[in-house]
């Protein structure tokens, strides 16, 4: 990372912690009060990940700053962004764990979070081991920080159990027939699946392959209450709060809901899966 842009990072994130310590508040109670974990908070404040705007304003308002000050903090990103940075050296693996993080806020804060996924899994409903080869298959991918990604990943899915909120995933068959490491790792995340579809705040749906899709899918989205999009794609993440780019994803998720097997045929589908894999060679590599 450029030491420019990485002095600026820091000012920012020191910026960020005396305000927090002005109020008398620890990272974790911070972290809890944005609707985050505590390790993004650590990583904003020793300049070690660049919040999105999003991000900034969780932490603006679980401050309860005044306006002025929230102005300083959108420039001061602002200043961040702008500089210049290391191109293609920069750590490839610490930019994922940091969009992991600005989606982790996204999802906390919510009472309603709708997924639809084409290619892998939604992060909420995936096993650890899952996980850990989709954080391990990006570019540069370090062994410390794919361990980090993945328990911050696993941490995020207890949303799932918390009363007053609800959960509803489509994703494709192909994602259900897409699986990494071995027969026996997808074994157990369709079990998972299972598991979790039972519970009364999940809702979840398969479109299955011999059923025409309504709209051709292009990338995998996450819609947080009725404001925030996290639009996903083979770099990275971005959150979108524009009215109508949310209004035309929210579009789409309705037809593929619509279109999407629930309940005992998405078992039964599931359940059909599992038996074709438990025949395929456990020496399967890729």
């Amino acid at each position: 990372m450029g030491s420019e842009r990485q002095e600026r990072m820091r000012a920012l994130g020191a910026h960020l912690r005396a305000l927090r310590v002005d109020a008398g508040l620890t990272g974790a109670v911070l972290a809890q009060r944005a609707g985050g974990g505590q390790p993004t908070v650590s990583k904003v404040e020793n300049g070690r990940m660049v919040p999105s705007r999003d991000v900034l304003d969780r932490l603006s308002g679980a401050l309860d700053l005044d306006a002025s000050v929230v102005s300083e903090l959108r420039a001061a990103l602002a200043d961040v962004e702008s500089a210049p940075s290391a191109g293609a050296d920069e750590n490839l693996s610490d930019l994922n764990v940091s969009a992991d993080a600005v989606v982790d806020l996204a999802v906390r804060g919510a009472r309603l979070v709708r997924s639809f996924q084409c290619v892998v899994l939604p992060a909420m409903l995936q096993s650890a081991e899952y996980a850990r080869h989709v954080f391990a298959s990006a570019p540069g991918a370090d062994a410390a920080e794919v361990g980090k990604a993945v328990a911050a990943r696993v941490d995020r899915q207890s949303v799932l159990y918390e009363p007053g909120r609800e959960s509803v995933f489509v994703v494709t068959e192909g994602v259900l027939r897409t699986w990494p490491g071995s027969p026996a790792l997808m074994l157990a995340q369709l079990d998972r699946l299972l598991a979790v579809e039972s519970l009364t705040t999940v809702r979840f749906g398969v479109l299955p392959w011999d059923r025409p899709v309504p709209v051709m899918p292009r990338h995998g989205f996450t819609l947080c209450d009725q404001e925030t999009v996290v639009v996903e794609t083979f770099r990275d993440e971005r959150v979108e709060k524009d009215p109508d780019v949310f209004a035309s994803y929210e579009e789409a998720f309705g037809q593929f809901e619509r279109a999407a097997v629930f309940g005992d045929e998405a078992r039964e589908l599931l359940m059909r899966i599992m038996g074709e894999l438990r025949v395929l060679p456990k020496d399967v590599t890729p």
